[in-house]
């Protein structure tokens, strides 16, 4: 207990310091090659789902687009399988790894030097392994709004809508990125006389695109995307920390009249945190920021003190510990409106006010020097920091009230039991609206996000796992809830394919639209 207590006090000693910018090591790249050449493919926490490594032969690091058609041409000439990885990896299934050693492991990261802004049009055109942040960056300079991004901006362009990534909105276009796709730059096979790869331009009338834009990388290479683009705008956000009273229909109301909004709950302390989330116009006073607590730098001594104290509670089956310490961070990110800064620099009070590429995404954890060794993202592999899963699962409207109320009966028997889940973000519910991407959400949908500890061992069991995998499986067997692509477990994946009507179109329609799958594409999941 007195290690729980000196804990606490880092963390007050933390909130001291919201004046300074903490910088932290970059990430590591998600490939590494040893003296002999063989290379080792690792996401962005150091394990995959099953905790086997992903050994690699061959990588590519194209640079521009002739570069990467070479590299798909030379796949399909010596009959290679192929995989794309951007510069982040940060999917929990294997998605990028090869599934055999007759395959080419091809990288964005060197692939991010062009953007394009058709300011008259109201579009932007970058290259596959271009970053969120640095196209939000130049979208912005150009007077002109992205509307929609995921919560985390470590990912690249081609890779975020491949795996279907989305912020929160049923407004509009809706929330999901892949759903302001309106063209894509496709590498696929072609014969010789074509020179074994060809790159073929996909408009927003071509029905090629509702199958390309979320493929998980099964029809070819992406090598451009094409987003559309708004005048610039600001966001006003607020967040409402209150009871989780009839929250199971509240939730309705609150998407629809909040065009960013969300709700963070926190089950075992009766809380739920209601996002609201407004675009304002530009001379609305404000030049706020939104820096989620969870993706800022860490010092390395608190990232790894926070996860020796989970262990200790988890190997003395400590539920009371781990309650005390949710109750504490839910209260610090109470103080510090979970990382809203309304100068920059700090949080002084409600609503902060900020320009659309500064609230709409956060990870300033990924930016720093290579000098800096004393801080990181909390679940960088190199340290002993965050180790977790994420559970993600996307339910129809009608069904997701009553799946709240079954939650909140499995909670009311011993609310306790869910400080695990509480102690990193609850459960945030996140909206998106119907697409018509093959991959897509079929009609208007509710996302669950929850993270919860992961042992260091497979084989040791997780305090109270029985209540984290009955959520699971009521979600996705119970209520048939969706899995979000680049997340979540093997069992959220069974029998995917009956939950998307259009599953079986992403090859069909295909081959209907110039390009027949061969030998060089990977079935999907």
């Amino acid at each position: 207990m007195y290690y729980f207590w000196w804990l606490l006090g880092l963390l007050v000693w933390v909130s001291t310091l919201q004046t300074i910018q903490v910088q932290a090591i970059p990430p590591r790249a998600p490939v590494q090659c040893d003296a002999s050449t063989i290379c080792t493919l690792y996401n962005s926490y150091g394990a995959w789902g099953d905790r086997k490594d992903c050994h690699v032969k061959t990588v590519k690091y194209p640079t521009t687009e002739e570069e990467l058609r070479s590299a798909v041409a030379y796949a399909n000439k010596n009959k290679l399988k192929v995989k794309v990885v951007s510069k982040f990896s940060h999917t929990i299934p294997k998605l990028a790894c090869p599934s055999t050693d007759n395959s080419l492991l091809i990288s964005t990261s060197k692939y991010d030097s062009h953007i394009e802004i058709d300011s008259a049009n109201l579009a932007v055109t970058a290259d596959a392994g271009v970053g969120l942040r640095q196209l939000i960056d130049k979208v912005e300079e150009a007077g002109l709004s992205l509307v929609a991004a995921p919560y985390w901006e470590g990912v690249s362009v081609a890779g975020l809508i491949s795996t279907g990534a989305h912020g929160s909105s049923w407004w509009g276009k809706g929330g999901a990125v892949h759903d302001h796709v309106i063209g894509l730059s496709l590498i696929v096979p072609a014969t010789e006389s074509e020179g074994f790869a060809k790159v073929i331009q996909i408009g927003p009338k071509d029905q090629l695109l509702n199958a390309a834009k979320v493929s998980l990388g099964t029809l070819g290479v992406i090598s451009k995307v094409k987003l559309s683009l708004e005048p610039k705008f600001k966001r006003s956000i607020t967040y409402n920390f209150t009871d989780d009273s009839l929250i199971e229909t509240k939730f309705i109301e609150h998407g629809k009249k909040y065009e960013f909004g969300d709700i963070a709950w926190y089950p075992s302390k009766h809380t739920a945190v209601y996002r609201y989330d407004s675009r304002v116009s530009m001379d609305t006073p404000g030049d706020g920021i939104n820096d989620f607590l969870g993706f800022q730098a860490n010092e390395i001594l608190i990232s790894e003190s926070v996860r020796a104290t989970e262990k200790a509670f988890e190997s003395t089956k400590s539920v009371n510990g781990k309650c005390t310490l949710a109750a504490t961070t839910l209260g610090y990110k109470k103080l510090i409106a979970n990382g809203l800064k309304n100068n920059g620099q700090i949080f002084t009070g409600y609503p902060v006010v900020g320009r659309q590429g500064k609230m709409q995404t956060s990870g300033s954890c990924l930016y720093s020097p290579a000098m800096r060794i004393d801080s990181s993202c909390a679940w960088d592999p190199r340290i002993k920091g965050l180790f977790f899963y994420e559970s993600t699962a996307i339910f129809s409207i009608t069904k997701f009230g009553d799946f709240i109320k079954d939650v909140k009966k499995l909670r009311d028997i011993n609310p306790n039991n869910f400080c695990g889940i509480d102690l990193y973000n609850g459960i945030l519910i996140r909206f998106i609206k119907a697409s018509q991407a093959y991959l897509g959400q079929s009609e208007d949908s509710v996302v669950v996000d929850f993270n919860y500890y992961r042992s260091d061992n497979a084989s040791t069991p997780r305090l109270n796992q029985d209540i984290m995998e009955e959520i699971e499986q009521m979600a996705f067997f119970k209520y048939g809830a969706k899995p979000h692509w680049a997340k979540n477990r093997n069992l959220a994946f069974l029998n995917v394919q009956n939950k998307y009507p259009n599953y079986g179109l992403v090859y069909t329609e295909a081959k209907v639209c110039r390009y027949s799958p061969s030998s060089m594409s990977q079935s999907l999941l």
